[in-house]
Formats: structure tokens, sequence, C-alpha cells
């Protein structure tokens, strides 16, 4: 079973939804392209219910891209909201 669950924006941005929380990543609409910040990047910004979880979520999110051929990009300067 997923942690998290993904829904996109129509205007751009990702929904990441888990039983703790809902948070979101950039996912421009122009060049689809999720972007997650690094994990040391993410320690600073997340929430507190998710600062524990990236892992988790990079992983689903990256297989998540995969299947709906979405690129996926871990960057220190990709921001949640």
């Amino acid at each position: 079973m997923s942690a998290f669950k993904f829904y996109p924006k129509w205007n751009g941005g990702l929904f990441c939804v888990s039983p703790s929380g809902t948070l979101e990543v950039e996912l421009p609409p122009v060049i689809l392209t999720a972007y997650l910040p690094t994990e040391e990047s993410w320690r600073t910004s997340a929430p507190d219910w998710a600062r524990d979880k990236w892992s988790v979520l990079r992983y689903e999110l990256e297989a998540w891209c995969h299947k709906n051929e979405i690129n996926f990009t871990i960057d220190s300067i990709a921001r949640i909201c």
C-alpha cells in the first residue's frame, strides 16, 4: 500500500496526499517535470509531519512519474508548499 497519492493541479503543481497531511511539489504544465527538493533541503522546508518521509515520497513520486511519463528531478532549489 502506498503512503502517498498524487493529484496534479490543472494549472501546475502536484498534490501529494498522505493520511498525515498534504503538500504540494512543483509540476510546471509546459514541460511536465515533478521537482522534489534534495533530502537536505527537505529537512528545512517540509512540514513537521513530512520531515521523515522524504525517502518514501521520493520512491513513490518517482514511480508515479515513470508510470505517467512525467520527468522527475531532485533539485536543491525545488519548493514545496
